[in-house]
């Protein structure tokens, strides 16, 4: 079984203001992650799955209509620990170069992610992948996650609603350019490479 204990954030809740609010990151992580724990514990307990680990449940659940909900639950705690991982305000380290060469430079990655961010149509996830081969932006919809697609994530920004209602409404565009600008830990993601 799973607890928020397990997912610890890697900073304070007001280490990420004025780009994210503690209020946000309250919310955020506090009550919407803690409930897809809560949710996917129910959905597991006494079956096959309780004794997996996160990544087995996902790969185990993906496309069968009869564990979707496992699925969906499972895989945003993933996405969703993954994504506050990814998070430090104004890291004091560049974007790694194997990043900037493979979009154009610092502003060619920059604005690749964001015309995928934008882009996302409802809920989901804009993700920098490797793909087996190379670097890649790519757009997941709801709980859907890289791993299933057999690509390994490097860094994640939620574009759900929840993720940044309370401080920009309705403005996207401006969240997702204060991830670009402020938000990103680029020591963990240059570990993810």
């Amino acid at each position: 079984m799973f607890s928020l204990d397990q997912f610890p954030l890697p900073f304070a809740m007001d280490a990420l203001v004025p780009y994210m609010s503690a209020e946000t990151v309250k919310f955020h992580y506090g009550r919407h992650m803690d409930t897809y724990i809560k949710n996917l514990n129910k959905l597991i307990a006494g079956t096959e799955f309780e004794s997996m680990g996160l990544g087995d449940i996902i790969m185990r659940t993906a496309g069968h209509a009869d564990t979707q909900k496992v699925f969906n639950n499972a895989a945003q705690v993933f996405n969703h620990a993954f994504f506050f991982q990814g998070l430090r305000r104004d890291c004091p380290r560049a974007m790694p170069d194997e990043i900037a060469d493979s979009f154009g430079g610092v502003d060619g990655f920059r604005r690749e992610f964001k015309a995928h961010a934008t882009e996302v149509f409802g809920s989901g996830w804009t993700w920098l992948v490797h793909d087996g081969t190379d670097l890649k932006i790519m757009n997941t919809k709801d709980a859907d996650t890289p791993m299933v697609h057999h690509m390994r994530p490097i860094l994640t920004l939620d574009v759900w609603e929840h993720a940044y209602y309370l401080d920009y409404q309705n403005r996207r565009a401006e969240y997702i350019d204060a991830f670009l600008e402020h938000m990103i830990n680029w020591c963990w993601v240059g570990q993810n490479l």
